[in-house]
């Protein structure tokens, strides 16, 4: 990612604005067409968008509240530790399933010390969840009796869905509405980033709590993730696993001039890598 911050500014600008503008769309034909997993042709999608679009807009703000306030909690971090680091590339996706795999920013992440990577990495996350829970907290309050939702509800949904809908069942599912969409979308995306593996915000805090040894750390999270994999049959994250790989699972050379962390970081570090835990959904979507 750091080549990004090599690219021309005015090009990096317009493709910024031009990803962005298309994940407000295709983020607002997801929540219009219901959450389908699968790509719709223009006759198909018209008439959703047509019915729909006020969920549609809900959904689309929503979700890209969540996803912009993860990414500007990385990028006013690296700014105020004097990092380099980009405005934020959207990821727009045409399948109508969440319409975002999220965002990116480029940053000198070898400039950066222990403390400097910690700082960054761990506050997109958390400016992530402050709005994520929220959301999902008022779209289950804003959602029917038990129904029909083929979105799996992580340990932390549940947890929250206890707390403000004690006149359910624990097993109860709320249907899907774009607030609960755009929450189960923002726990997922910052579960599957606090991984602690290669450049993923967890990979960032590993190396910074755990220095060198963090290679090690992430190096047994992905093997203990393969054998999970093969052992249960869940082969829906094989192509995760292949991407991680790609990416290289040892984190890259940082700036280590022998700080130490500090108590509270190290604290709040080891706390946050709890998170992929409290959001991890074995099967996130239900076809059957």
């Amino acid at each position: 990612l750091e080549t990004l911050l090599r690219s021309p500014r005015s090009p990096r600008l317009r493709l910024q604005g031009l990803l962005y503008l298309l994940t407000c769309l295709t983020t607002f034909a997801a929540g219009a067409a219901g959450w389908q997993p699968l790509v719709m042709g223009l006759d198909d999608i018209a008439p959703a968008i047509a019915a729909h679009w006020p969920r549609g807009l809900a959904y689309a703000a929503a979700v890209m509240a969540v996803l912009s306030a993860h990414e500007a909690g990385h990028f006013i971090a690296a700014r105020l530790h004097g990092i380099p680091a980009t405005l934020p590339f959207f990821i727009p996706v045409p399948v109508l399933l969440t319409g975002t795999l999220g965002a990116v920013i480029g940053m000198e992440g070898a400039r950066a010390n222990r403390r400097q990577l910690f700082d960054i990495a761990v506050a997109g996350p958390l400016a992530g969840l402050v709005l994520a829970v929220p959301l999902l907290a008022v779209g289950l309050l804003a959602g029917g009796p038990d129904g029909d939702n083929p979105f799996a509800m992580p340990p932390l949904a549940r947890w929250v869905q206890g707390l403000v809908r004690p006149d359910l069942p624990a097993t109860a599912a709320v249907p899907p509405n774009a607030l609960f969409m755009a929450g189960w979308v923002g726990l997922l995306v910052t579960g599957l980033n606090m991984l602690p593996l290669s450049q993923l915000d967890g990979g960032h805090i590993c190396r910074a709590v755990f220095g060198r040894a963090g290679n090690w750390v992430a190096r047994g999270v992905l093997l203990s993730a393969i054998a999970a994999v093969v052992i249960a049959g869940r082969y829906n994250w094989v192509v995760m696993l292949v991407l991680v790989t790609l990416m290289g699972v040892d984190h890259p050379p940082i700036n280590d001039d022998g700080r130490p962390l500090g108590r509270i970081r190290t604290a709040l570090g080891l706390a946050t890598l709890l998170i992929p835990i409290l959001t991890f959904m074995p099967e996130p979507l239900r076809l059957d």
